[in-house]
């Protein structure tokens, strides 16, 4: 073993110190699966066990260091790729996470994205010991800021399920009002009144009633409506970021 004196293991703590932030990507995945209890579709997300330190064994955002040829939304689809094997079609930049305490030496600034996934696609996801699904209000303890960063995703997710189309982005091209709801439910975490939420649907201008019904069910088969309005899809995605807080 080399001997090193004390001043220049403090001097390599110091250089450290002054190096630029590295740049990180993270995501955040939503998906709607059934509760395990209660049968009904709940917020459920990915993560993934670190395998090295900091924070071996603890769980954690799929995420990984930022290309040096790589744009924010190449990263993070690729990311999401290699981890889970998702390509979700709804992929919007986030927020910034960067504080100074987040990540021991050196500060690491995470540009956080998330994805909202359809029922079909979350089914195709790959799943093993390091990675696993788990119910979004119950991760427990993750790595670094991760409880923060899920907590502020639900947040934002809850605040534009209010006034926006993203509730859509979580079910394929036809769906049955009672799905829908569902979503909403899932989302917000309070049941709603079916014959409400159906007169505030279909007042909506966006969604139109379809000739086709969904079939198999073993009551009379509810109608399919169809989401007519704009592509639930990224600004960042288009070349521009989100300037939603």
């Amino acid at each position: 073993m080399v001997y090193q004196h004390p001043a220049h293991r403090y001097a390599n703590v110091s250089e450290r110190a002054r190096q630029p932030p590295a740049l990180a990507i993270s995501t955040v995945i939503f998906a709607l699966r059934p509760d395990p209890e209660t049968g009904r579709p709940a917020l459920w997300l990915p993560l993934v066990r670190r395998i090295r330190e900091p924070y071996r064994g603890l769980w954690a955002l799929p995420g990984g260091p930022l290309g040096a040829r790589e744009s924010l939304q190449e990263a993070a689809a690729a990311n999401l790729a290699q981890t889970t094997g998702l390509a979700p079609k709804y992929l919007e930049q986030l927020y910034a996470f960067g504080g100074t305490d987040r990540s021991p030496s050196p500060r690491v600034v995470s540009i956080v994205y998330w994805a909202l996934v359809e029922p079909d696609e979350a089914a195709l996801s790959r799943e093993d010991g390091n990675v696993r699904w788990f119910p979004a209000e119950r991760t427990g303890e993750l790595a670094f800021d991760h409880n923060e960063i899920v907590a502020y995703a639900l947040w934002r997710l809850r605040n534009r399920m209010e006034y926006g189309s993203i509730a859509y982005a979580f079910l394929g091209d036809t769906f049955t009002l009672a799905q829908l709801r569902e979503v909403y439910e899932a989302v917000l975490g309070r049941e709603l009144e079916p014959a409400n939420f159906r007169r505030q649907l279909r007042a909506a201008p966006d969604i139109e009633a379809t000739d086709e019904y969904l079939q198999g069910g073993r009551h009379r088969p509810p109608r399919l409506y169809r989401y007519t309005g704009a592509t639930p899809q990224s600004p960042s995605a288009t070349g521009t970021e989100s300037s939603e807080p």
